[in-house]
């Protein structure tokens, strides 16, 4: 839904499902609605190496810290929006990439997403 929105926008979009069943499921969805939407099996953590660097990331699972991995995969300038922690201590962060690859961090409340996991699925 998310990314059907920022399409709607005119956002260039990227998406990772981990989850087998949800991925063909959105894959197809998607195609029926004419979305040009890049949509991935894959790893969260692991972005999409391939495809960066990139402007902005939306996160939409809570991973317990910012992964490096995705960091990297910011330009510098970029913008990432993530929530960070674990299940009933999760934070909303901003977190812009900043010369030498540092970030800057901004809280925006508490919030309960599921948890970023590593890894595909098949469920």
């Amino acid at each position: 839904y998310q990314a059907c929105i920022l399409a709607e926008m005119g956002a260039k979009v990227f998406s990772i499902e981990r989850h087998r069943k949800l991925y063909l499921k959105a894959k197809e969805i998607l195609q029926n609605f004419n979305y040009r939407i890049k949509l991935f099996y894959s790893d969260g953590y692991k972005g999409l190496p391939t495809f960066a660097p990139f402007d902005k990331m939306i996160i939409t699972a809570a991973a317990p810290y910012i992964p490096q991995t995705l960091t990297d995969q910011l330009k510098e300038g970029g913008i990432m929006v993530v929530p960070v922690g674990e299940a009933g201590t999760q934070v909303m962060k901003t977190a812009v990439k900043r010369q030498e690859g540092n970030l800057e961090e901004k809280e925006h409340g508490l919030f309960k997403f599921v948890p970023m996991l590593p890894d595909k699925s098949d469920d």
